[in-house]
């Protein structure tokens, strides 16, 4: 005797038959009573609420870890035969709130930008810019002298002079004969 699918269906979730005294009476076929329908709609609606709040969570997380994060900095790096120089821009950063650090061949620039006005709810159409605190590590190409090194700061624009070390440069030997 070959089951049918609801049959097979009944057995692999443990459904078993109602007795006739527990069974409801059964609606005509092809037609599902009112009370099932609002049954079926109320599981719906508290499965989409449940699936949204877990998503509302989920994105309150993200943000949370997000505002835990630091920014990365952009730069630009270039050489001229004499020093390596590093530029950023940093707009909105006063020169006190920024660090800079030099360990052998290794720049490390930190520092944090505040937002100007603080509201309470924003209902952003792009956030680009970063605000918080914001470090870049960059592995210089070639050695420098770290106690000649300058940073400067000007119209939101930081560079930092790294003179090559003179141990790297070439000297021209003359050849006696």
């Amino acid at each position: 005797m070959t089951s049918s699918f609801f049959d097979k269906l009944k057995d692999s979730i443990g459904a078993e038959e109602p007795t006739e005294e527990e069974s409801p009476k059964k609606a005509p076929k092809g037609r599902i009573k009112k009370r099932e329908k609002v049954k079926v709609k109320v599981e719906e609606k508290e499965k989409e609420e449940k699936k949204e709040d877990a998503e509302e969570s989920m994105l309150a997380e993200t943000k949370d870890e997000l505002s835990k994060e630091e920014g990365e900095l952009a730069v630009d790096l270039y050489q001229t035969d004499e020093e390596i120089i590093v530029q950023s821009a940093v707009a909105g950063v006063k020169p006190e709130d920024l660090e800079v650090s030099i360990e052998n061949d290794l720049v490390t620039i930190r520092g944090d930008r505040s937002e100007y006005v603080a509201e309470e709810k924003k209902d952003y159409f792009y956030q680009e810019c970063f605000w918080g605190t914001f470090s870049r590590e960059i592995i210089l190409p070639e050695e420098v002298d770290a106690n000649a090194a300058e940073a400067s700061f000007r119209d939101g624009v930081l560079t930092i002079r790294l003179p090559k070390s003179s141990r790297h440069k070439k000297k021209k030997i003359k050849i006696k004969g």
